[in-house]
């Protein structure tokens, strides 16, 4: 079994259309971008584009940044994996170091009344929350938000 820290999603699709048409309506429809940052735009994403392989985040405003989708479009299909946006691992991974920091000052900071036992549950309770409710329910939703957002655009059905 694997656990991440960071979910990944990996999606192959298939194309509709013809690989230039679906190139050119993916390019139509990015606002052009080296950083990935989340900015306001009429367009569907923020990204590059270079030949047939894409970097993008949605252009929504305020959560569309989370998840960065990279794919390549090939001449019948091709792929995307969607993966948390390098700014939001580094906001995320303060945010788990704190049950770190919390249980060494519970353990710096420990009287005769206090339970090793319940400081090291509290701790993985903590971990676990954080990981599997807090990050893995925002990145599945977010992740489904940009792959639907994603299908609209280029046109494309999944593989099962």
């Amino acid at each position: 079994m694997d656990i991440k820290v960071f979910p990944v999603k990996e999606k192959m699709f298939r194309l509709l259309d013809e690989q230039h048409k679906t190139l050119d309506r993916l390019s139509r429809r990015t606002e052009k971008s080296e950083s990935l940052i989340s900015k306001s735009t009429d367009k569907s994403f923020i990204g590059k584009i270079e030949g047939n392989n894409f970097q993008i985040i949605s252009s929504s405003m305020g959560r569309g940044a989370f998840c960065l989708l990279e794919g390549e479009i090939g001449e019948n299909g091709g792929s995307v994996a969607i993966v948390v946006n390098r700014p939001f691992k580094y906001l995320l991974g303060i945010f788990l170091s704190l049950p770190f920091l919390g249980f060494i000052f519970e353990i710096i900071f420990l009287d005769g009344n206090t339970s090793i036992v319940g400081i090291v549950f509290a701790f993985l309770l903590q971990i676990f929350i954080i990981r599997f409710f807090f990050i893995g329910f925002a990145f599945k939703y977010l992740s489904n938000e940009s792959l639907s957002r994603l299908k609209d655009v280029l046109d494309i059905e999944w593989n099962e």
